[in-house]
């Protein structure tokens, strides 16, 4: 099986589709006249495009989305200033490992280095225990594989292969320039909860078959996977150095409140100085790359206004006004 076939791109109006794809986020839509549709978005690793079938059966639908990737046959066509994928033939694909990175779109930043980063940074916390901790984490290999490799999100933001990593990279710089502006913080506490906040990713989501939530993060979740993990990362640093006082129960508090509101699915809202710095920290990163990703300045044409952005509750306007 051949994965030869247009860019993403390099799509324009008009323009006759064929070839394998990743589909994400896959849903049977119910129109007024009760005829249901395929709806969904059609990626590659040079970007995606909304993508619709107007015929689809519940049936077709489950046989459609079984492996995450697709063969397709369709048109694109211009809506409402954007081009859309009208898909007149699809069809469930297996892809090799080799295939799938033609197919899932990764990182641009350079891997080994952001990791390299990352260990630097929780090798530069001060209180022993809090290394020993970060350890327990830098020493689990397996742990240590998924989360160079894992997507930080199924799209909203950083959702590609290593964007957990470039996620975690991004915040922990960022707190490690900004916390001298915030004297009072505790440093060892800001570092070590960005780079465990979103670990649970890891489980939470699969990306062998094209990004998708596994059983785990259906039922379970990151931000509960996470609260546990610390909990038994912490037993095992304890035999070489032992957190003092509420020190675990704080940084689990951070992890359950990252997501800052509770209708964001936070468990608590944040409650220390650290907690509050974290979930800002967090959401500033999150929302930035989400409005970038849709702006996708670095790509002629497209209309000066995004389709409504849902994570950012509004439509993006693309132009940089100075270029």
């Amino acid at each position: 099986m051949s994965t030869e076939h247009q860019r993403i791109v390099n799509l324009g109006d008009r323009t006759y589709v064929e070839g394998v794809y990743s589909i994400v986020n896959p849903q049977l839509a119910q129109p007024r006249n009760n005829q249901p549709y395929l709806k969904c978005i059609i990626r590659d690793a040079s970007g995606e495009i909304s993508g619709r079938a107007w015929s689809c059966e519940e049936a077709q639908f489950d046989a459609v989305t079984a492996t995450g990737f697709v063969f397709l046959r369709g048109s694109t066509q211009a809506y409402q200033g954007q081009v859309q994928l009208i898909i007149e033939q699809i069809e469930a694909r297996e892809v090799s490992v080799e295939e799938m990175r033609a197919l899932l779109p990764s990182t641009t930043k350079d891997i080994d280095a952001m990791f390299g980063r990352v260990c630097e940074l929780l090798r530069s916390m001060e209180h022993p225990a809090m290394r020993a901790l970060a350890e327990q984490y830098l020493s689990d290999e397996r742990l240590m594989e998924d989360f160079r490799a894992a997507p930080a999100a199924m799209s909203v933001h950083h959702g590609w292969i290593g964007g957990l990593l470039e996620h975690t990279h991004q915040l922990m710089e960022l707190a490690d320039r900004m916390l001298p502006l915030y004297p009072a913080l505790n440093r060892d506490i800001v570092l070590f909860s960005l780079f465990a906040h979103d670990l649970g990713k890891t489980v939470e989501l699969e990306w062998e078959r094209g990004f998708n939530y596994t059983n785990e993060g259906q039922l379970i979740g990151h931000i509960v996977r996470g609260a546990v993990w610390l909990q038994i990362k912490a037993a095992h640093a304890a035999k070489v150095e032992k957190l003092p006082g509420e020190t675990l129960r704080v940084l689990q508090h951070i992890l359950i409140s990252h997501h800052g509101l509770l209708e964001n699915g936070a468990a608590k809202l944040p409650a220390t100085p650290e907690a509050i710095f974290v979930a800002m920290l967090d959401n500033l990163d999150a929302k930035s790359q989400a409005a970038i990703t849709a702006a996708k300045r670095e790509f002629a044409g497209g209309g000066e206004w995004t389709d409504k952005v849902w994570a950012l509750e509004t439509k993006v306007y693309r132009p940089d006004p100075l270029v």
